[in-house]
Parts: structure tokens; sequence; C-alpha cells
């Protein structure tokens, strides 16, 4: 065995990670910010960004309202395939490995919040864009991991380049070998 480390535990790590962070800044949001509330963490940006406890029953921008049996097949799903997808990653593409950990982790803190409080917590909310001038829906640690990973793996499959097998040596490459 190499002394690389697996594809699989690098994927676990950076999920558990996620899962960590986003469950500590969930149950610090759920213990000191009452429901609809705000905090104020940069007093010049206020206009535009506060932290604000809000719930979501749905998907993103509060799309699908009350479907956590569907959100919740759906986050198993995800975890399931990156698992199975996992053993066939090569071990020298860090980058896929820590995307799809970034999705795992995103969809299991999710998860675990529509488990635990039959919703998820969201807190991160930009009040009004500077570019567009319209507030964007409140998200989450897990959001930001999710979509992260998604943007990492949209990047490597745009950019990955199959390496090119060699030619046997004494065939030259311009030749149809037999």
């Amino acid at each position: 065995m190499s002394g690389r480390v697996k594809p699989v535990w690098v994927i676990l790590g950076t999920a558990a990670a996620v899962v960590l962070l986003d469950q500590l800044s969930k149950r610090w949001i759920e213990r000191t910010v009452p429901l609809y509330e705000s905090l104020v963490p940069f007093p010049a940006l206020e206009e535009y960004f506060t932290i604000t406890h809000f719930t979501n029953t749905g998907a993103a921008f509060g799309l699908f309202r009350d479907q956590n049996i569907l959100f919740l097949a759906i986050a198993a799903v995800v975890v399931l395939s990156i698992f199975v997808y996992s053993r066939y990653l090569p071990h020298d593409k860090m980058l896929v490995q820590i995307a799809l950990g970034l999705q795992l982790g995103g969809a299991m803190g999710n998860m675990i919040d529509r488990v635990r409080l039959g919703h998820v917590t969201d807190f991160l909310y930009f009040r009004r864009l500077p570019i567009i001038n319209q507030p964007w829906p409140a998200f989450n640690v897990a959001d930001m991991a999710i979509v992260t990973g998604v943007i990492l793996l949209a990047f490597f499959m745009l950019t990955y380049k199959e390496p090119q097998s060699q030619a046997p040596s004494g065939v030259a490459d311009d030749q149809p070998s037999l």
C-alpha cells in the first residue's frame, strides 16, 4: 500500500469537518438568536448582510415547502451515490475528493436538521445584493458546502483532460499499428 491517503478518507474527513461546522453554527443560532431576529456582525454592512434566524421546510429559495420526506430521500440518494462513486476515484484527483466531501457533508448537515427538527436552520442572510438590489434567500454552512462542491466538481469536469496513452516503444505515432 502506498503512502497516499485513500480517496474515501479525504471525502469522509472533508464531510466530517463540514457537518461539525454546520451543526455547531446552527446550534449556536438556535440557542442565541430568536426566530426571525437578527444579529449585525458588521454594522457598516447591515443594509446588506445580517445573521438572521430562519427555518426552511423546503429546498433552496424556499421552493417545495413541507416536503421533508422528499428531501430526506434525495439526501439519502446523494449520500449513497457519493459513497459508491468514491470507490472509483483515482488517488491523485484531490479536487474531486474534496468536492464530493463538501457535497456529502452539506447533504448530511441538512439531513440531520430535517430529522432532528423537521426543517433546516438558515441564518446567513444577504438583505440586499448590491448588483441586483434584491435580497438573497438565507442559507447555512451546509448549503455553502454543497454549492462549493458542485462548482468545484463542474470546474474539474470542464477542465480535466484524459492523459494520453503512450505508443509502445518501436512504433511511430504516425504509423498504424498492426
